[in-house]
């Protein structure tokens, strides 16, 4: 009997392994159809990180950041803006004083004994000429006395432009005090 009990019970096991085996079989067969769907729900379930959903800790530091990083330029260009202003508003001056300067140029000499230019008018040469026939002048006395007019002209001119210049930097100093 001892012989027949070993094989007996060799078959038991062989027949148990091989029941476990089946159901080993059977429950991964199972458990492979409940994951297959794994992977396209992994891409349904993944969360994704709106704007709206940062805290608000993140967005703040983001803010200052940008803020950091931007603000050095944004200052240099509004300040090269209000010096490219002053600089126009100078010019605008500037321009303003030459056209008053010339205004009072052309109103105070309406009929000039010589243009910008150096030439002498028709009428200035008549005038000139009757002073000389009045006043009996030699050439060269005419001349001198030509040239001087010339000269008090141009001391007229240089005057006026100066006493403009004198104005309008007054006017500069007053602007720039008042900014100050």
């Amino acid at each position: 009997m001892s012989s027949s009990t070993p094989s007996h019970t060799y078959g038991d096991c062989v027949a148990s392994l091989r029941t476990s085996l089946a159901f080993l079989e059977s429950s991964v067969a199972t458990l492979g159809d409940g994951v297959q769907d794994f992977p396209r729900l992994t891409t349904v379930l993944k969360t994704v990180r709106h704007y709206e959903l940062i805290p608000q800790t993140t967005l703040a530091a983001a803010e200052a950041s940008l803020r950091d990083e931007i603000g050095p330029f944004i200052a240099l260009l509004l300040d090269r803006a209000d010096k490219h202003l002053e600089r126009q508003a100078r010019r605008i001056e500037t321009l303003k004083a030459r056209a008053e300067l010339n205004a009072g140029r052309l109103s105070a000499y309406p009929s000039a004994s010589s243009r910008p230019d150096g030439a002498t008018t028709q009428k200035s040469k008549q005038k000139d000429a009757r002073a000389t026939r009045g006043k009996s002048l030699d050439g060269s006395a005419a001349l001198r006395a030509k040239v001087v007019r010339q000269r008090k002209e141009a001391l007229k001119y240089s005057v006026e432009r100066l006493e403009l210049e004198v104005l309008q930097k007054e006017r500069e100093l007053r602007v720039r005090l008042d900014q100050v």
